[in-house]
């Protein structure tokens, strides 16, 4: 059995990975501070079905608050840290950008420090593909330039993966960083464009489809990325060795490695649609409208690290799994059919 500590245990993926240790018989203690950028509710049943697992506690706290912090690390003594938390939302950025220096990076320096302090066997600390920001080499590998983001949360994003890096090479932290792409499925946010999607067309509303539709994503099914996650927490980065091919870690200098998590195949902003309408068999109502600020046209994951780390790509497919987000939703919500709290997707 393997002690966890997981921030963002009552956030989207949070719960799903602690679900899934909690099944396989670890323990876990989540931290989390419930922040109302979505409905809190949403998080709370979430909670609640951990807690019905076993194995849960949960400290309930902002990441800039050290004391409970160090109550978290007391309570867990992880032997793995999983730090998760995040103020996440690439458009939501241009109206609140001080919760993104406070959360990604202030909140993320202080699992560092707890890191440092702990020394756990492996940290495993969550980007994002949207640190790529608009390159025009595709599919994005990890060796990739990634200094050009074009959104306030990729900035940050990538500000948290460089501090990891020195507290990496300085105290030999063995330390992964995922970058995500475009992580879905059952329990989502309700701030992501499936949520949305799902939510408006159920509804009769219109939705919003940015860039004229003209974009794509890597979609990432929820089960699939908590598979990846899974397998490479005891394949922990090497820092002896810096010869390419030979090593895990793309680091010379420290026990450090990035790597995608995604599938690497892209799917159009209007295929996903009609997937979403066939799923619901329901057609939408569309509102083409220009690209936002910070967005980009595609994302795109080279998985050629994670398959020779792990031996898996993630696999599902897109039909599949806005399948199991549209019964999920519609079990979720079919009896109040209240509104979730969003935010601009």
């Amino acid at each position: 059995m393997t002690s966890f500590l997981i921030t963002g245990a009552a956030g989207f993926i949070g719960y799903h990975l602690s679900r899934r240790l909690l099944e396989e018989g670890h323990r876990v203690t989540g931290f989390d501070g419930m922040t109302s950028y979505y409905d809190v509710e949403l998080k709370r049943a979430r909670i609640a079905m951990l807690d019905k697992i076993g194995g849960f506690q949960l400290v309930e706290a902002m990441l800039d608050d050290r004391p409970a912090l160090q109550k978290a690390a007391g309570i867990a003594m992880p032997d793995v840290i999983v730090h998760l938390a995040a103020q996440a939302g690439v458009r939501y950025s241009l109206e609140q950008p001080q919760t993104y220096i406070a959360s990604n990076l202030v909140g993320s320096w202080h699992v560092l420090e707890l890191a440092r302090e702990l020394r756990p066997a492996h940290l495993l600390m969550a980007s994002t593909s949207s640190v790529y920001g608009a390159n025009a080499k595709v599919p994005f590998c990890e060796h990739d330039r990634a200094d050009e983001p074009v959104s306030l949360y990729a900035a940050t994003k990538k500000g948290m993966e460089v501090l990891a890096h020195s507290y990496s090479a300085l105290f030999h932290i063995p330390t992964t960083i995922f970058r995500f792409f475009t992580v879905y499925g059952p329990w989502g946010r309700p701030d992501m464009a499936l949520f949305k999607f799902v939510d408006a067309i159920e509804r009769g509303e219109s939705i919003d489809v940015y860039g004229h539709g003209a974009m794509s994503r890597d979609f990432t099914y929820v089960d699939d990325l908590v598979d990846a996650i899974v397998r490479l927490i005891p394949v922990v980065p090497d820092p002896c060795c810096a010869t390419p091919g030979r090593c895990p870690s793309l680091s010379p200098i420290a026990p450090f490695r990035t790597l995608n998590i995604g599938g690497g195949r892209p799917v159009g902003l209007v295929e996903f649609i009609a997937t979403v309408e066939q799923c619901l068999s329901r057609k939408a109502v569309l509102n083409m409208l220009d690209m936002q600020p910070g967005d980009v046209p595609r994302t795109f994951a080279d998985p050629s690290l994670l398959q020779a780390l792990t031996n898996y790509v993630p696999a599902t497919s897109v039909q599949e799994g806005v399948y199991a987000f549209v019964e999920w939703y519609r079990s979720y919500y079919g009896r109040s059919r209240q509104r979730p709290a969003a935010r601009a997707a």
